[in-house]
């Protein structure tokens, strides 16, 4: 995505009015400007020692620390890498930019400006080695870089000019457990690793903990490697450091997931002795209690380099002169996971975590095939089938309550959920309105399910859709509210709702019946009405609660009819229902081979092919006898 001339003009605006605003800032020339060097490892909660975590081996990081600043409350907006991407790339919420689900491909507003082009025009030469991976199918992953490429380096740049540098590290991400190290080759031992209390400890689940341990020994050794190589580059004194992980991980229910052990990340930030006034803090070496979130880092490094913050970014700067006060939340957001369907919302203070579940309907442990490749994951499904797991282990296989609430700083896990309890009302009360307060603000595009999102809106983007005048959100976001509590109270509202002139409204009625199982038998007319609804997404789910009250004639002729829409993500919503009402009926078979045969091969994830995939596989079919190939 190239600068418009009308942008460039507001940039300049913005240096000028900065430099005549902030009475302490001196007229800067590049040279004066401090070097920021981003290191971030994927995929890693903070499992380091100077987290106070006995069991990790992490010299570099720990001595980092010590000599920087550690952010205790730091955290991934989505527990997942390219939403979590697109955040930090536009210091908008993934979910505002309609950029929420895992890798949609999306274009993003001309208004949201990617933050290299900002440093780039105030002198930085910028590099990226050499994650892109944001979300989004408009932003020219070259041009926004000076540098992209496995070789970008600091080193690179002209003579005089300040840097910022990205160094990103795989080496703890999601695909280091896929395959298992033998028990003799690990260093850290699978019989002393602590195991969080909602894991069964059966042996693939201590394997997998112990090697994830081992990686992030190996991700702070490379750590260590690139700071080294800025000391002997006598940089050090001139280099502002920021480490931190993409999100967190890696084992099941922490990637993926909103929880603490999803969105958590280790943050260290290291600032020079000569840029001292930018410390968040009297003294290195200490910890920083601030609620700090991915959404954050475009206006610090805007602050940091003394460029006034546009109005449109959604954070909060947490250094230099234009920082804030203290937030008192942090806000989170889960959409659609590669080929599953799913949608909570999480708000996190200084010491409770509130999580909405928009699709209670649904287990926490939707079968993912990247996340199935994880030999743990597999070895706890078959635990709780085996009936050998506890309460709260066996929680992950079953459906989620409407709300939680969680005191993290007593129950680190988040596994006593204090949403029913009288004590924690006022508690519940709070969160629950920040959260709604939160979504209303940004314009959160995930009221809007994805199928009817590509159908309605088309090329433009959605932030754009969403401030267009043609939606009420309110209206979407009152009727998601009520449909998701599944009170039988509710039934006539619902009903209404299936006739709505909003598309999305009809959706959360469809959705509400859904959740209300068997109560919702006065709405069966109504549903089947549905099944004729012009948004794939509203037939979708009409079959799904059509199938639950025993009316599967109309219910497989609906998701049929679905599984022929040229809408690849209309296609994958019908495949996740047929997989969790565990159809597998002759026409509904053929239906699938036929989708597999007449889909389009250019489908950039081909998630619909994922879920038929499993379907395939979980049907026991052999793909050759119905001349199927999938061709990754």
């Amino acid at each position: 995505m190239k600068l418009k001339n009308l942008r460039q003009l507001l940039f300049l605006f913005a240096v000028a009015f900065t430099c005549t605003t902030f009475t302490s800032c001196e007229k800067q020339t590049p040279e004066e400007l401090p070097n920021i060097l981003w290191l971030t490892s994927e995929d890693n909660s903070p499992f380091l020692g100077c987290y106070g975590d006995e069991f990790a081996t992490t010299p570099n990081l720990d001595k980092l620390a010590s000599e920087g600043f550690l952010y205790t409350h730091a955290y991934a907006n989505a527990p997942v890498c390219a939403p979590a991407r697109n955040t930090i790339l536009t210091g908008v919420y993934a979910c505002s930019n309609g950029s929420q689900h895992m890798r949609s491909y999306y274009p993003l507003s001309e208004t949201v400006v990617p933050y290299p082009e900002y440093l780039r025009d105030a002198g930085y030469y910028c590099s990226n080695n050499s994650k892109t991976d944001y979300n989004t199918n408009n932003v020219d992953e070259q041009s926004i870089w000076d540098e992209c490429s496995k070789t970008a380096h600091w080193k690179n740049r002209p003579e005089g000019k300040p840097f910022f540098a990205i160094f990103n590290t795989t080496i703890s991400h999601e695909s280091s457990i896929h395959k298992s190290i033998p028990n003799e080759e690990l260093r850290h031992s699978p019989n002393e690793v602590p195991i969080p209390p909602h894991h069964p400890a059966t042996p693939e689940m201590k394997h997998d903990w112990a090697q994830y341990y081992d990686k992030v020994e190996d991700m702070d050794t490379q750590i260590g490697k690139w700071l080294k190589e800025l000391d002997e580059a006598g940089l050090t004194e001139n280099t502002i450091v920021f480490y931190y992980g993409d999100h967190g991980g890696v084992l099941a229910r922490s990637k993926r997931y909103v929880y603490e052990s999803g969105t958590r990340v280790p943050f260290i930030v290291r600032i020079p002795e000569k840029y001292k006034h930018l410390f968040p803090n009297e003294q290195t070496g200490t910890k920083v209690n601030r609620l700090i979130s991915f959404v954050d880092l475009v206006p610090t490094l805007l602050s940091i380099v003394g460029i006034e913050i546009p109005d449109y970014l959604q954070g909060n700067a947490f250094l230099g002169k234009q920082k804030t006060a203290d937030p008192e939340y942090a806000y989170m957001f889960r959409g659609r996971m590669d080929e599953r369907y799913d949608m909570c919302r999480a708000v996190r203070d200084q010491q409770y975590r509130y999580i909405r579940n928009y699709m209670p309907n649904r287990i926490y442990g939707q079968r993912i095939e990247y996340l199935f490749r994880a030999p743990s994951i597999r070895s706890w499904k078959e635990a709780y089938k085996k009936g050998e797991c506890n309460e709260v282990q066996s929680a992950f296989w079953q459906t989620k309550p409407v709300e939680e609430l969680y005191d993290t700083e007593n129950d680190p896990w988040e596994i006593n959920n204090l949403a029913n309890d009288p004590a924690y009302k006022d508690v519940l009360e709070r969160m629950r309105k920040a959260n709604k307060d939160w979504v209303t603000r940004i314009n959160d595009t995930g009221f809007i399910p994805e199928a009817d999102r590509v159908d309605r809106a088309g090329e433009v983007a959605m932030y754009d859709y969403m401030r267009s005048g043609k939606i009420n959100l309110d209206q979407i976001m009152e009727a998601a509210e009520i449909a998701t509590l599944g009170k039988t109270e509710n039934l006539e509202k619902l009903k209404s709702y299936l006739k709505s002139d909003e598309s999305a409204v009809r959706y959360w009625g469809a959705s509400g019946l859904l959740i209300l199982g068997e109560k919702a038998a006065p709405a069966i007319s109504d549903l089947k009405a549905a099944t004729s609804d012009e948004s794939a997404d509203v037939v979708a789910v009409a079959a799904e609660a059509l199938y639950n009250l025993n009316e599967k004639t109309v219910a497989k002729k609906a998701l049929l009819s679905v599984l022929k829409n040229p809408n690849e993500f209309a296609r994958c919503h019908a495949l996740n229902v047929i997989d969790c009402v565990n159809e597998k009926s002759p026409e509904i078979q053929k239906g699938v081979i036929d989708m597999i045969a007449g889909a389009e091969s250019n489908t950039r994830n081909k998630y619909d092919m994922r879920a038929a995939k499993w379907l395939i596989e979980k049907w026991e079919l052999n793909p050759d006898d119905y001349q199927i190939e999938f061709s990754w």
